[in-house]
């Protein structure tokens, strides 16, 4: 009999373009999809909720084609040494040698952690552990700075970045890929019990199609109908003016070089639209280069002076912004879009960002580890990276001092109030003029559109200039430490 690959699927839940599918294929052997569901590898950072929800529809979806090419998939629950070692020994015990386990890298610092763990442990029974790239446009430590220093800034890593080398998709035959005779057991995807117990999922189906299709269809439509307006559309949260593709980027439904590889297929990449949007996928790069170099910032502040910041940690004020109840209408229908959706707009996320880390004094961490749990899109790198961003104390972060001012951004970027509207139908009724800020409109025009400030829409958590007051002093108290 052949000798068998085990294909580990991770976050590169997709046949095209997948880099292992395509050295399994070309080597000759039976090939075993598996995938090991292992919240433990990733400590602390376990998949939240909105993210388990999008893996066990990107599961069946993997599933379906996988069984298109004949190919049969192996789900496992528990440790992934362990499960690797029971597979490999119920293949040998049935006459089938593994000759090696491929894998998408990954490069989550846990995660990396295993993998050598994991590598060592098969070297041992001379069976070969390989990951490729499944998951960048290129690998984090090729890109660095004329010091042969990792890049802090985000414009001349872009810069460098256009001057490599970018690998177009691989190609994977699908009539290499063939089955071994022998399959073992496994578990079905619905007992890793990923969906949730009660309903807060609901609306998820009304937008998004977590599938391998739907990312496809996504990638399509989004270059060839919207991304000429990207650069145009994209702040405002009131229209469809950003991609969406960020869970089907982080599952690995997409890779982004299908996605730069369409972009320049269509002749976009030279327009305004599509070199804003080129931007932005290096920006998620940037995310990854950040991680590699940094594996402690998804906790620890970058910049050093930031470490023993002055935070003001406060249960309500953070239960109040998690449940978008904050009083600033643009801040309320951020977060509320993110509870029913499982995403929120990135300038809403800019702005929500702020006013819990300024306004609110409370620390960055825990606004990521919400966003970690209610995100399908959740990206340790990028919402690390986010979230360091807004907090002023990582790589070419926003300084602390600049203070979004929700009002301001509101009245900018949802003028007419479309979006608060949406997401917040409380104020659906209040004037174009007074729906930034409710608390500006006479008592008659809150009583014809039945807004009750303290009652049925909350009084403002703290006044935009206090807050802002407040932010400044705390980063002068922590610059005189």
């Amino acid at each position: 009999m052949k000798p068998v690959i085990l294909a580990w699927f991770r976050q590169d839940l997709r046949i095209a373009d997948n880099p292992m599918l395509a050295e399994a294929g070309q080597s000759g052997c039976s090939i075993l999809p598996v995938y090991i569901h292992d919240p433990k590898a990733a400590g602390q950072w376990a998949p939240g909720g909105a993210s388990k929800w999008w893996l066990h529809h990107a599961l069946q979806s993997l599933q379906k084609e996988l069984q298109k090419t004949g190919l049969p998939f192996i789900i496992r629950s528990g440790d992934s040494l362990a499960q690797l070692e029971e597979i490999i020994a119920d293949l040998d015990d049935n006459g089938h040698a593994v000759e090696a386990v491929l894998a998408g890298r990954r490069y989550e610092p846990a995660a990396v952690e295993q993998d050598t763990a994991i590598s060592d442990a098969l070297a041992k029974n001379d069976i070969r552990f390989d990951s490729f790239n499944s998951s960048l446009l290129i690998e984090p430590e090729r890109v660095q700075n004329q010091s042969g220093q990792p890049f802090q800034v985000y414009t001349p890593f872009w810069k460098h970045l256009r001057t490599l080398d970018l690998q177009p998709p691989v190609k994977v035959e699908s009539s290499r890929l063939t089955a071994p005779n022998h399959v073992p057991p496994g578990v079905e995807i619905d007992e890793l019990s990923l969906l949730p117990d009660i309903g807060w999922d609901k609306a998820f189906p009304q937008v998004w199609n977590p599938t391998l299709a739907g990312a496809s269809e996504s990638l399509t439509t989004f270059v060839e109908d919207a991304v000429g307006r990207y650069r145009d559309q994209r702040d405002l949260p009131g229209v469809e003016g950003t991609s969406r593709l960020s869970p089907y980027l982080h599952f690995g439904q997409l890779s982004p070089r299908q996605v730069w590889a369409l972009v320049h297929a269509e002749g976009k990449q030279d327009g305004a639209g599509g070199q804003t949007f080129l931007k932005e996928v290096v920006w998620r790069e940037f995310a990854f280069h950040l991680l590699h170099h940094y594996p402690d910032s998804p906790e620890v502040a970058l910049k050093e002076a930031y470490r023993d910041f002055p935070w003001q940690p406060d249960e309500s004020l953070l239960k109040a912004w998690q449940q978008g109840k904050t009083g600033y209408p643009l801040v309320d229908a951020g977060m509320r879009q993110l509870w029913k959706t499982g995403w929120m707009h990135n300038r809403v996320r800019m702005v929500a960002g702020s006013f819990l880390v300024k306004h609110l004094l409370q620390p960055w961490q825990d606004g990521a580890a919400w966003f970690w749990d209610t995100l399908v899109d959740a990206d340790l790198a990028s919402n690390t990276m986010g979230w360091q961003w807004v907090a002023g104390s990582g790589a070419d972060a926003a300084p602390y001092f600049r203070i979004f001012n929700p009002i301001l951004q509101s009245q900018k970027f949802d003028t007419k109030g479309k979006y608060i509207r949406r997401f917040v139908p409380e104020l659906v009724d209040l004037p174009d003029e007074f729906i930034h800020q409710p608390w500006e409109a006479p008592d008659e025009v809150l009583q014809q559109a039945n807004v009750r400030l303290g009652d049925n829409y909350p009084e403002p958590l703290i006044e935009h200039s206090r807050g802002r007051e407040r932010a400044l002093e705390a980063l002068q108290a922590n610059k005189k430490r």
